[in-house]
């Protein structure tokens, strides 16, 4: 028993000792806070930068595959002149249908607002996919299917 009350008070000292050690001031939890605080805030900042930059990317190069789209169009109104009545009437709707989906596209891009990243995201995925699809189309428009 004589020996058991020393160790009891030597390991409830060392227990104080931790825990005192261990505790920090409110004002080191607030500047540990504020840190953080800081951290995430200029963390937000570079995202939101990269998601601005990524928009704005994406718009010109957009712009110029759409502007690519009118001029192919420009170009191949001009040579269905040397078509065959039957052939240019097919093509004339054909044409026309390309010409809206372009226009469509044009106005959906110019439309979008920003929505955050998540959305954008999704946006300039389906997007694309709407852009491939009309690229397909110009290039099948082009080929001849002679038999």
């Amino acid at each position: 028993m004589k020996k058991s009350i020393p160790i009891l008070v030597a390991t409830s000292i060392i227990a104080t000792s931790i825990m005192f050690t261990n505790c920090s001031t409110p004002a080191e939890k607030v500047e540990h806070a504020q840190d953080h605080v800081t951290t995430a805030n200029e963390e937000l900042n570079e995202a939101t930068e990269e998601y601005t930059e990524d928009m704005k990317e994406f718009r010109e190069e957009t712009e110029a595959k759409i502007l690519a789209n009118k001029q192919s169009l420009k170009e191949f109104k001009e040579r269905k002149a040397e078509d065959k009545k039957e052939a240019r009437d097919v093509y004339n709707e054909k044409i026309e249908k390309l010409d809206q989906k372009n226009t469509d596209l044009e106005k959906k891009l110019a439309d979008y607002k920003d929505a955050g990243k998540e959305n954008w995201d999704k946006f300039k995925k389906e997007f694309s996919h709407d852009m491939d699809e009309l690229g397909n189309a110009f290039k099948d428009l082009t080929v001849k299917n002679v038999k």
